[in-house]
């Protein structure tokens, strides 16, 4: 087993894996910025090694400083967490080629799914349902035309390298496609350096429906159940919950072979998760894969009792998984608080807290990084705090999450809670009536 980990990351998820660490008896190297030199990762780690300025590009995202911080503090492994260099396959090279641990698949594991198209390839040989699309990169917007007449309208186009939404455009129309063509692949340019761009049949009345696998460095497949991540705005998740009110046991027997049978044609290694889209009539299609822990992994680890991140980390050091397939024993549901003001088009909300109350109490989790006197800076992501209600049911749930949104103090920002509190009380959502399209219609009273 490793003796230290350096975590190269901020916030929650740096706290979450420091928690981890310190029951496994693993040291922790905390590695920060300028402007996050209070944070709770900081102050909880054993070390802490400041690894450049405010920027992402300065601190979080460069690479010799952290590879620096590592080698000063003489960490074995280092974890990225989500977001960053978490799917960087030269970062997880350059580790390998420093001997220290990736904590997560190779990098080749990582390009093999990072880039879509190669992606969706390798999971056509896989038998893992696909949606319907262009065989690689269009070449020109008549060519997508052409495609898009012969599959039917309406189609999405989508860039290769992208991801939250960038380079992404819904047509609907003959008409319409050359100029979202080209906005998307500029679009693309800007966001990713790369304007490839690729084209599928859209699919109408979906769902997010994403499998947790775990698959160990002797060839071990398994799937973690479900989470269903339907409820988002502008394709960034806001809540996420398992089991999914739309699976059926036959339906999450289907989706959880076909999520091994994704990870298995790349022989993963670590935590990952398989994302499809679910249609009206439950018919599913391949939408990507994420090589590393996810924000909403604490849902799974609520509903199979079991720590993904200590999972995560001993397959990292070469102990075999379990191979069993899991099933939902509870409810729970997932809420992101983010420092926005839904109330003005969810505009991002930094600045000092200055009261602040967590709730707590039977079937409450809250993973966050935040405390009163805390000044949330305005370099990052706005996500601040994720609460996870769990119970024996999805009514229960429900209840339990509206109970703790009730309780959460935040003064000095803007958070999204009051958005969570008006989506517990929605007839439709507490039915399990709603697509990735439910927010479009939402108007937060």
């Amino acid at each position: 087993m490793f003796k230290k980990i350096l975590i190269a990351n901020r916030g929650e998820i740096a706290l979450r894996i420091i928690r981890t660490c310190r029951e496994m008896g693993i040291r922790t190297v905390a590695v920060y910025s300028t402007a996050d030199k209070d944070s709770l990762h900081v102050r909880f780690a054993d070390e802490a090694v400041c690894i450049g300025k405010a920027q992402s590009s300065d601190s979080y995202l460069n690479i010799p400083h952290i590879m620096a911080a590592a080698e000063i503090t003489n960490a074995d492994a280092i974890h990225p967490g989500y977001g960053f260099l978490a799917e960087n396959a030269n970062f997880a090279d350059i580790c390998k080629q420093y001997n220290i641990k990736f904590i997560g698949p190779t990098g080749d594991m990582i390009r093999q799914m990072g880039d879509k198209i190669t992606a969706k390839e390798t999971m056509i040989k896989a038998g893992v349902p696909c949606i319907p699309g262009s065989e690689g990169l269009l070449e020109s917007a008549e060519e997508a035309k052409k495609l898009a007449l012969e599959m039917g309208y309406p189609v999405i186009l989508k860039a290769t390298a992208g991801g939250g939404g960038k380079g992404m455009r819904v047509v609907w129309e003959d008409a319409e496609l050359e100029k979202n063509f080209n906005a998307a692949k500029a679009e693309a340019a800007a966001s990713f350096k790369n304007d490839g761009i690729y084209m599928e049949k859209f699919v109408e009345e979906p769902r997010h429906i994403e499998i947790q696998v775990a698959g160990d460095q002797f060839g071990h497949v398994c799937h973690l159940s479900e989470r269903d991540c339907s409820i988002q705005r502008r394709h960034q998740k806001l809540v996420e919950e398992s089991p999914s009110p739309f699976m059926t046991s036959e339906l999450r027997k289907k989706m959880g072979e076909a999520a091994k049978a994704a990870a298995a044609a790349i022989n993963y290694e670590s935590v990952g998760t398989v994302e499809f889209l679910v249609d009206k009539h439950r018919n599913f299609y391949f939408m990507e894969m994420n090589t590393r822990i996810q924000v909403e992994h604490g849902v799974t680890e609520e509903v199979i009792n079991y720590d993904l991140i200590k999972e995560q980390i001993k397959i990292a050091a070469g102990i075999k998984i379990t191979g069993k397939d899991y099933e939902p024993e509870m409810h729970a549901i997932e809420c992101r608080i983010n420092a926005e003001d839904p109330y003005n088009d969810f505009r991002p909300s930094p600045g000092l807290i200055t009261v602040l109350h967590t709730p707590g109490g039977h079937g409450v989790r809250v993973d966050s990084h935040i405390y009163a006197g805390y000044t949330i800076p305005p370099y990052y992501d706005s996500m601040i705090a994720k609460i996870i209600a769990v119970a024996q049911t999805r009514e229960e749930a429900i209840n339990t999450m509206e109970r703790a949104l009730s309780e959460y103090v935040i003064e000095g920002i803007k958070t999204t809670i009051p958005f969570h509190q008006q989506l517990m009380r929605d007839e439709k959502f507490k039915e399990g009536d709603f697509t990735t399209k439910f927010i479009e219609g939402f108007k937060l009273v």
